[in-house]
This record gives C-alpha cells, structure tokens and sequence, in this order.
C-alpha cells in the first residue's frame, strides 16, 4: 500500500493547529460541508466525512511538500476519526483523472499539492460546486468552492541565504530549480536577496551560482521526477565552487543530497539547505551535511482546513503563511550548530524580526498578495 511508503515522520513545523485554525477561518462561514455539521462540533459527522488528497508528479514520499500535506490528511483521520482516500499522481496525465476519481468518490474535500495541479482543481471544482477544494501553492483559482493555500517562502529563503553565506567556506553558495514556476523561483529570489544581504552588512562578495533574480534565469533541471538531474546540477554546481546547495525541486533534493556525501567523501566539505519540509526528519540520510531548511508547515495547514470544514466553516479565503504567522520558518541547524557562530546567529534572529516588521524588505516577483 502507499500508505507504507511514507515516513511517519513528525510533521513539520513550530504552529499549534489551534494557532493555525485561528490564521486560516475566513470571516465568513460556508455552508455545511456534506457531512459537516452547522453546529462547528468538529467531530460531528465524522465517520461519514471523506477527506481526499491528490499529490503531483512527485508523490507522497518526495521527503517534502507532497509527503509534509500527506501526513497532515493522516493526522487529520487520526485526530478527527474521520475517513480518508489518497490518489498518487506519476505526471500531469494523472491529473484529471486522480480528481474524477475523488469526485466519484463523494469526497467532501479533496487538498491537491502543487501549482501544477491548478487547471485540473479548477475544473474539478467547477464541475462539482457541492464539494470543497484546497490547493497547496498556488492561488490562481476564485471559487466559492476553493481556499488556496500559498506560503511567502521568500522570507525563510532570506534567513536560509543569509546562513549559507555566512558558512561558505569558498565564497560561493548555489541553488537551482525543478521547474522554473513561482512557487519554485519564490525560495531562489528569496535565497538570492538573503546573499545579497549579507554581502551588504558584512562586506563580503560571496556568489550566488544557478540563480540571477534580476533575469529570472537559471539552472533547472526541468523535471520533479528523475532524481539524477539533481545530481547532475549539483555536481556541476560543486565543480564551480559553491560548497551550500539548496535545490527547489521535491524529489530531486535527494539527487543533490547524494552528490554532496560523495563529493565530502572526495575531500570537500559541502552542505545542503532543504525545503519545504525540515529535512532532517523528513530525510535523515542526509542529517551529516543539512545546514538548514526552508520549511512551509503544510501540514498544519491541512488538517486545520478539514477540521473547519467538517465542523461547517468552510472557507475559501486563501491563507497565506508568512514568518510573522508561523506558516514559514528557517529550521534548526541541528547537526551543523556548531558552523554557525553566534554572531551570525543573532543576526538570523534581527533579520526574522525585521522581516516581521517591514524594516527589512524581502522582494520576490513571486510572493503571494
């Protein structure tokens, strides 16, 4: 089964869901959900609820955001007793599809995870209006019948570049992408200004490989899906100098992480910077040479979102996480403490206040509004 796949990992990230419940209701209140209750008795209801996940081509156990929303419908079924039905996506193909399946289903609401879902949620929820619709990353679609669910992850990226810069032992740190779409380059720009940043305090010149945010161009490997293209951009990546990667590309992170064991093997002493999840639960095989990661607490979010839609509040509001809400978060250091001195991080912690109170501008052309 598929379920056996996946880690049974903590879920990720600092929020309460009782705080998040508070971030992600609307003003409004929806009608009942089929099977909901007007009452807001999140349990009422409950053996008849049937809430729904849709992954993209990465599946359930990418170590990152399609497995992080995964682990939020399970710790929804557990805590709430409600039902659950899950459906992996190989490509795009799988799509449509994967939805009508859920449609057929009656599930009262589906949570489909990735931007590259959108037309086929936004056909999905306009062919059934009785039925409710969450999707991770992506806020393109206004429907009664949708909450969107989108991080400003530019603002962790910040803090994650900063770090990286200020560890880099060769003045040159890299990033690339799987697939050059917003929810990807959000955590580039946001690593690129962070290195920047630090350059401007401190006086350095450390390079940015893989990524100019003026141009938007950069290394992609145009794929979620075959790990080795992450290894390939890495390889490249570490032949140039960079000795902190942080790959933007689900399933691929694991390509990258084994091109840098076997280069620390070879001699060098590189890091890797993960996102989405924190990547020293989600994949320890990488606990040696994780510096940090870029976390967006999906999880939380999901199970938050059925229990106010089982409870009747339904609420198609988009949610946006954001440092000062907890949705996003530059992770421990773990491990790796001890190569961050306590200059540096106390400058994280300036830099996170900063960006909570707008002193500090984080800029990406991708952030959600």
């Amino acid at each position: 089964m598929l379920i056996n796949k996946v880690k049974r990992g903590a879920i990720v990230g600092t929020v309460a869901v009782s705080a998040v419940a508070l971030l992600l209701t609307g003003c409004g209140e929806a009608p009942p959900a089929p099977g909901g209750d007007a009452s807001g008795s999140a349990n009422a209801g409950a053996a008849d609820y049937l809430g729904c996940i849709v992954s993209d081509s990465g599946g359930f156990d990418d170590q990152s955001f399609n497995q992080s929303s995964y682990e939020g419908m399970k710790k929804a079924e557990k805590d709430l007793g409600i039902k659950m039905k899950e459906a992996q996506s190989s490509s795009t193909a799988d799509f449509a599809p994967n939805l009508a399946t859920m449609a057929s289903a009656g599930c009262n609401l589906t949570v489909t995870v990735g931007f590259l879902l959108a037309e086929a949620t936004a056909t999905a929820a306009k062919d059934n209006p009785d039925l409710h619709y969450a999707i991770i990353d992506d806020n393109s679609i206004k429907a009664d019948n949708v909450k969107p669910v989108v991080y400003d992850t530019a603002q962790a990226a910040f803090m994650a570049g900063y770090a990286a810069a200020a560890v880099s032992k060769t003045g040159k740190v890299g990033t690339f992408g799987g697939i050059n779409i917003p929810t990807v380059t959000i955590f580039m720009d946001g690593f690129a200004e962070g290195v920047k940043y630090f350059n401007e305090k401190q006086g350095k010149t450390v390079q940015l490989l893989g990524w100019d945010s003026e141009t938007q161009q950069g290394s992609f490997a145009n794929t979620f899906e075959i790990i080795q293209e992450g290894t390939k951009i890495t390889n490249n990546l570490l032949s140039e100098g960079a000795d902190v990667i942080m790959p933007v590309a689900g399933p691929l992170g694991k390509g990258a992480g084994d091109a840098i064991l076997a280069a620390n093997k070879g001699g060098k002493d590189a890091k890797l910077v993960w996102v989405d999840s924190d990547g020293y639960l989600t994949a320890p095989t990488y606990k040696s040479i994780l510096l940090t990661s870029v976390v967006k607490t999906m999880g939380e979010a999901v199970e938050t979102i059925v229990k106010d839609d089982l409870g009747g509040k339904f609420d198609p509001a988009p949610y946006i996480g954001t440092l000062e809400n907890d949705g996003v978060s530059l992770a421990p250091f773990h491990d790796l403490e001890s190569a961050v001195d306590a200059d540096t991080k106390t400058q994280l912690d300036e830099i996170k206040k900063g960006i909570i109170d707008g002193s500090i501008k984080v800029a990406s052309k991708s952030s959600p509004k």
